[in-house]
């Protein structure tokens, strides 16, 4: 059939293969710095190649997580900083394998977006190598998508992927007892989570996102954009340094939603509960601001943010002091915040937070 309407390529339809091209060609160095054994460092092909022999595994099993960052991409795109979401993005993936006792092997992304800004992009896939350095493992590759149609301007969504290796033996968590501590692990801020909430408290605010950091130094947004703490490979120092079976650690819990009251139970051995002393907490100034200006209840902040915990670390009574040692000399912020005790797989809380 003919037709007088001049040819349609695909750059017209919004989707330009030779700005894709460009992005692949400028993040090859991002990637090779990401390089370790088992990975080249090398993208292009149809699928990420990972050589397991080459990590010196002998029974391993592997692990694998997914996550993505939500709503605290709006503050990057609306703020035009994009430089440490990639971060957060690979902290999500890379802190849940890490509370199984996996050391996280190769990551891939997954980024999404209406019309490709290269500019943006590098800064992103930036941010996620970094987070892969951070982790010690190799980014093997990931897929930019671009859709015309599917995102307004200048949106994007991120999306990853993560695998580890524990050996057989050392899966976690272990079987817990009652006296067991709990040694939580300090939180660089509110990560990831609770961002639909910290938005909507902000607009209450009245402030803008460039306005001065109320609890702070620098902007607003830059104190919440401060990207997730990696806890990869201090604990896995303390896994591997700490006398056998672990250093006496049991169990490890990533506080992400749903907070202590959610977390914890997800590791805990049956017909048995925790108890954390609130006044053990302590709270960065981000968190008391949030509470005071959405007028949030305590136990509905200990359920939406980590409240300044990110990592729960569940050690036996004898191994706690040198597992705390450890993770110090690591340059983690080691807090005993409570105990496990025989109960009814619930968290349960002691005292009260000073929020400041």
């Amino acid at each position: 059939m003919s037709t007088n309407n001049p040819p349609l390529s695909y750059a017209d339809a919004g989707v330009s293969i030779d700005s894709g091209n460009a992005l692949v060609d400028a993040i090859k160095p991002l990637i090779a710095a990401t390089r370790r054994p088992g990975a080249d460092g090398s993208i292009g092909g149809f699928g990420g190649v990972f050589d397991l022999k080459q990590t010196g595994y002998n029974d391993p099993l592997l692990v694998a997580a997914n996550d993505g960052v939500g709503t605290k991409l709006k503050i990057a795109i609306d703020t035009d900083q994009h430089a440490t979401i990639g971060i957060d993005l690979v902290a999500m993936c890379v802190n849940d394998l890490i509370v199984q006792g996996a050391e996280p092997l190769f990551f891939l992304d997954y980024f999404a977006t209406g019309k490709l800004d290269n500019g943006v992009a590098e800064k992103v896939i930036a941010g996620i190598a970094k987070g892969c350095e951070m982790a010690g493992c190799a980014l093997t590759g990931g897929e930019t998508a671009e859709m015309p149609g599917m995102y307004g301007d200048g949106d994007y969504d991120l999306a990853g992927f993560s695998v580890g290796a524990v050996e057989r033996g050392d899966l976690l968590p272990k079987a817990m007892q009652a006296g067991d501590v709990l040694l939580g692990l300090a939180s660089s801020g509110v990560h990831s989570n609770g961002y639909s909430l910290v938005r909507r408290i902000v607009e209450r605010s009245g402030l803008a996102w460039n306005d001065a950091n109320p609890f702070g130094d620098g902007t607003l947004a830059e104190a919440l954009l401060e990207p997730t703490r990696i806890y990869v490979k201090p604990i896995l120092a303390a896994l591997n340094e700490v006398g056998g079976d672990g250093g006496g650690i049991r169990g490890l819990a990533h506080i992400t939603g749903g907070g202590l009251t959610e977390n914890l139970p997800r590791v805990l051995s049956d017909g048995l509960a925790a108890t954390i002393d609130l006044a053990a907490l302590t709270p960065p100034p981000v968190f008391g601001w949030l509470r005071h200006h959405g007028n949030v209840e305590a136990l509905e902040m200990l359920r939406t943010f980590n409240c300044g915990t990110g990592m729960v670390v569940i050690v036996s009574a004898d191994s706690a002091d040198s597992v705390s040692v450890c993770l110090t000399e690591q340059g983690e912020t080691v807090t005993r915040l409570g105990s496990i005790t025989e109960g009814d797989g619930e968290v349960h809380f002691d005292g009260e937070i000073n929020w400041g």
